[in-house]
Parts: C-alpha cells; structure tokens; sequence
C-alpha cells in the first residue's frame, strides 16, 4: 500500500470520511444512521457513507464507491439511497468535492417551519455562509428529490431541505461539514435570540463591507459576481426572485424593509381580516398562529395575544351594547 500512493490517498480519505462521521454524529447532527457524506475521488468515481450504518461507528472498509449516475462500483456494504442528492451538485459544480446531508436540529427546525435564514444580524454568518435556499420537500431518495436543489446550487453552498435537515458541500470534507456546524450555530443563536424578542437588523453598507471582504479570504459570493453588493442586501435575496412558486416568506425573522412595505391594519381590520394559508399548503389548511400568539392554557383561557384579542372583542361588544341600549331610550 505504501508503494501506491493513490490507494495510500484514498485510504486517507476514508479515514477523514469516518471522522467526519463521527463529529456529525457527535454533535447530534444525525441520529442513529442518519445522513450522509461523499467526495469525489476522480472525475467520475465518488466515495460515499453506506446505508443504515451510523455515521459515529463507520470504519474506512465500511465505504462504497459510486459512479455519477449512483451505481454502484464497489464496497461491501450498499452505498447510500440518497447518493443521487450528491450527484445532482457534483454535476452541476466542478468546484465541489465533497457533500454532506444530515438533521442538525437547530438548522433543520427553519427547515421544518420553511422559515428562510435571516441576514444582516451576524458577520461570520454573513462572510463564511452568505445566502441560504429552501428547497421544495419531496420524498427522499429519488431522483425527483436529488432535483429540488438544482435551482439553488450554483448560488449557495447550503441549502435547508424542507422538512428534511441541511446540504451543505465544498473544496473538501471538512469544509463541507464546517458549513454545517455553521448554519445550525447560526440557527441556534437565532432561536435564542426570538426568545429575548429583539432584533436588531445592521445596515445595507455595513453587508456590503463584510460581503467584500471574502474575496481576500478565498471565499466567492454570487452577490459580488452579479455587482450586487451595493444592493439591497439585508431585507431581499438571490432567491427571492425567480423561485416564485417555491419561495418562502418570513414570518418569524422580518426584515424592517419587508415589515414596511406590509400595510398598516388596525387591530379591528387584524381582527377581521382572515390569515393567508401557509406556503405550499393547499386552501382552506389551519393556519399558523400569529408571532407572538400564545396557545390556551390547561383551564381553557387564553393567554398572550389571544387574550388580547378576546379583551377587545368584549370591549367593542360592550360599546355595542351600550350604544344599542342608549337608542332604545
């Protein structure tokens, strides 16, 4: 083995393959043999994790061997089913070597409730990940699966699979799973953030100073390719347009600009006015309570803005009620 060093490389790599496993695991990112993880080897030979393995106990033999259409051309064990979701970015970037999909919970809670990932609040975020898609949900493992993220790859190296966890992919393993350590300590902080209830945005300028730092860190950004670094980069984004049927739109984390441009309701018109059904889900589904909005206690009351709610349907009805008592005078 030592005499080959193309095997020696490859032998490495399943080593570094397994490590990364293990820190995935670790960290709580995938739960029993969950996720995935690939390089690719050569131009058409990509190493990936086996199925129904967990990614904390892999050994460097336990590996498969894939061409770029998923079949499989070596290793013991039965390569990934999920494999062709890899492919589908190695084919269309060049750049990319390695992938990794897993379910880190923080990243994969604004994956489940379609929430797209705000910007302008925390700078590493901004220089080392940039903009985040949501791809559509479709059943994993497939081929339609593997193309829900095609619209997506060639402008971000994360991408929140809905209802499903994270892709994230780059130069080589470790930095593909660091963007993944990234997006769920992002997610993470956000969430606590909400719990304190403010958010304070950083301005359009201050974006684009940070966005043009990454060119000296070896980092590309879509955003400077397109001359859109002066642009209305905190309250819009590259996926905003053109995704339309897929798009989703904030309504935990809203942008001031975007707040602004929603019309002003008075409390009665809020109370009247119905809440649209939520992104992608047919007409007439229950819609999502309001941020905010607290759910009834165990004695059947309502609490937070429900009770708010309730205590100016009794005042109007008492107004009502006094009016029409005055006119029967």
């Amino acid at each position: 083995m030592n005499s080959n060093g193309a095997v020696m490389n490859e032998w490495k790599l399943r080593e570094q393959m397994c490590e990364i496993g293990r820190r995935v695991y670790n960290k709580g990112f995938a739960a029993a043999n969950d996720g995935n993880i690939s390089y690719r080897l050569s131009e058409d030979r990509v190493l990936c994790t086996p199925t129904r393995v967990s990614k904390g106990f892999m050994k460097p033999d336990d590996l498969c061997i894939v061409d770029l259409e998923g079949k499989q051309v070596s290793g013991k064990r039965k390569r990934s089913s999920e494999i062709l979701l890899h492919l589908a970015v190695m084919k269309v970037r060049a750049d990319v070597r390695s992938v990794v999909h897993c379910h880190p919970p923080h990243a994969t809670a604004f994956a489940i409730a379609r929430e797209p990932v705000p910007k302008c609040l925390m700078p590493e975020f901004e220089v080392f990940l940039g903009e985040v898609a949501i791809a559509p949900y479709e059943t994993p493992g497939g081929q339609p699966f593997a193309n829900t993220v095609l619209p997506y790859v060639k402008d971000t190296d994360t991408i929140l699979l809905a209802n499903h966890g994270t892709l994230t992919y780059g130069s080589d393993l470790e930095d593909a799973y660091f963007k993944t350590e990234i997006i769920d300590a992002y997610c993470r902080i956000l969430i606590l953030v909400k719990q304190l209830g403010r958010v304070h945005f950083y301005d359009d300028t201050k974006a684009a100073e940070l966005i043009k730092l990454k060119p000296n860190l070896g980092i590309a950004d879509p955003r400077l390719e397109r001359g859109l670094e002066n642009c209305d980069l905190c309250g819009n984004s590259l996926f905003r347009e053109g995704y339309h049927e897929n798009q989703p739109e904030p309504r935990v984390f809203i942008h001031p600009k975007i707040a602004e441009s929603v019309p002003h309701q008075s409390p009665i018109e809020a109370l009247l006015t119905p809440r649209p059904s939520l992104p992608n889900q047919p007409g007439g589904s229950t819609p999502a309570p309001a941020s905010g909005a607290s759910a009834p206690s165990s004695n059947g009351h309502a609490s937070g803005a429900n009770a708010d709610a309730e205590a100016l349907v009794r005042a109007i009805t008492d107004q009502v009620m006094q009016a029409l008592n005055g006119s029967a005078r």
